[in-house]
């Protein structure tokens, strides 16, 4: 039994063993701990085993907990590396560069066990709901956001824009977010403050097509699936219930170094549908990939927000982002002759592109080099926000940077790209709301 799955299994047996006596549950832990103890005192300490050997400690604690009667209380950290880093050796710092290099490759996947993977997300193309927030007040709470706990609009030292943020645990459903489609993709910033501890479940996605599920932490019916981020313990998981007799039912736990209370406190959390098949992206980085995780084939899906958290905590969430995904939008391109995206993100009032827009721009380069025939037209877009004159000006800066990412970048020749920036003077509606400005921001590409 790997140390991630028993993980799993002891938080089920924490919860439904309440049933037997005191010295029966001290038995049924006393056999797990000699089970892994064989495995534990196999662990070698060098560079490479540190990763499982924190896996190993966890489980350790766990069972340790659990035979002391500590289940729900919070679990003492231990961290070597940080009493090595107060030292200030150059021995120490020779460590901290190996675990660097550790943390770099369990971001690249480079480590077995590791669900992370490479960025190919595709946002969806047409846009059904976004909210940065900045419509509501500070210290109020979103009147269209549906709740059974509670929340307020913060702003974050150091970060752009409103946050949504989530106080206490219970659940959130937008009532702009109805029956989910086969094909969507959801994005969101999402943020911590404080350690919330690593018990408990985390920030939680409820996928249901039992509506009473929607507001539970736990427990689920069949037909619910979740997904849960939890940066106490960095790591994510995965939990099924299918209702079909050809479904499957599963939990599984993934390693999640882009979101830790320790190092990362903020992370881009990125979700694609495809039918039945889940992706999850932390960053840039692949977290997840299920082909059957939506396993109700007739089931019409619909989705809140989870916050399970054991200790005082903020939560944050911003820059809420619903689309609907459609099959390769990028092919329009070569047979339509035209494809617009909303996809390359610039920061505000810059022509600088965020790193999130990486995997479009790969994909487009990539048509630029099969196709070396082919020559476009950048057009860049903004919303009505600010002065026509300067919105006019950073359109045109922003197509231009495009450019130059396939012409450094990708070695495509300049002469087969001209560039033009048209402000906000073909918006695509009324620019009123926060989803019609998220569709008016966009970079559009012409087949010349």
């Amino acid at each position: 039994m790997s140390h991630l799955k028993l993980l799993t299994t002891l938080f089920f047996l924490g919860i439904q063993l309440f049933a037997y006596s005191q010295e029966e549950k001290k038995s049924i832990f006393q056999r797990i701990k000699e089970k892994t103890k064989a495995t534990s005192e196999q662990r070698v300490e060098n560079t490479g085993d540190k990763i499982g050997n924190k896996v190993g400690d966890k489980a350790d604690a766990a069972v340790d907990s659990l035979l002391s009667g500590a289940w729900f209380k919070k679990k003492k950290k231990t961290d070597a590396s940080k009493d090595e880093k107060k030292s200030g050796n150059e021995q120490n710092k020779k460590t901290e560069q190996a675990e660097a290099d550790i943390n770099r490759g369990v971001a690249n996947g480079a480590f077995a066990g590791n669900a992370v993977g490479k960025y190919d997300f595709v946002a969806g193309e047409k846009t059904l709901y976004f909210d940065d927030f900045s419509r509501v007040e500070i210290g109020d709470f979103p009147a269209d956001i549906n709740t059974n706990a509670s929340g307020e609009i913060v702003t974050i030292n150091g970060k752009e824009g409103k946050w949504l943020n989530l106080t206490k645990n219970g659940n959130f459903l937008f009532d702009a977010i109805k029956t989910l489609p086969e094909n969507f993709t959801l994005e969101f910033n999402a943020g911590i403050q404080n350690d919330p501890s690593n018990n408990y479940s985390g920030l939680g996605l409820i996928f249901s097509t039992v509506k009473e599920d929607l507001l539970k932490q736990n427990f689920f019916s069949a037909g619910t699936s979740a997904l849960f981020l939890h940066p106490g313990a960095a790591e994510a998981s995965v939990s099924v219930i299918s209702s079909n007799t050809n479904g499957v039912s599963f939990d599984n736990q993934i390693k999640m170094p882009q979101w830790d209370v320790a190092d990362n406190r903020f992370v881009k959390v990125s979700i694609w549908r495809q039918k039945g098949r889940l992706r999850v992206y932390a960053n840039e980085d692949k977290l997840v990939d299920i082909p059957r995780f939506f396993t109700e084939n007739d089931g019409q899906y619909q989705m809140s927000i989870c916050r399970n958290f054991f200790n005082e905590c903020s939560v944050f969430i911003n820059n809420i982002k619903y689309s609907i995904a459609a099959p390769d939008t990028r092919s329009k391109l070569l047979t339509e002759g035209k494809f617009s995206t909303t996809e390359i993100l610039f920061d505000t009032n810059s022509d600088k592109i965020k790193p999130e827009s990486n995997a479009i721009i790969a994909d487009i380069g990539k048509i630029l080099i099969d196709n070396p025939g082919l020559k476009i037209k950048i057009i860049g877009h903004t919303d009505s926000d600010g002065n026509p004159a300067a919105n006019q000006t950073l359109s045109v800066k922003r197509a231009e940077a495009v450019k130059m990412r396939f012409v450094y970048g990708f070695g495509i020749d300049e002469t087969r790209i001209i560039t033009d920036g048209k402000g906000s003077s073909e918006a695509l509606n009324t620019n009123k709301t926060p989803e019609e400005k998220a569709a008016n921001r966009r970079v559009e590409f012409i087949k010349l």
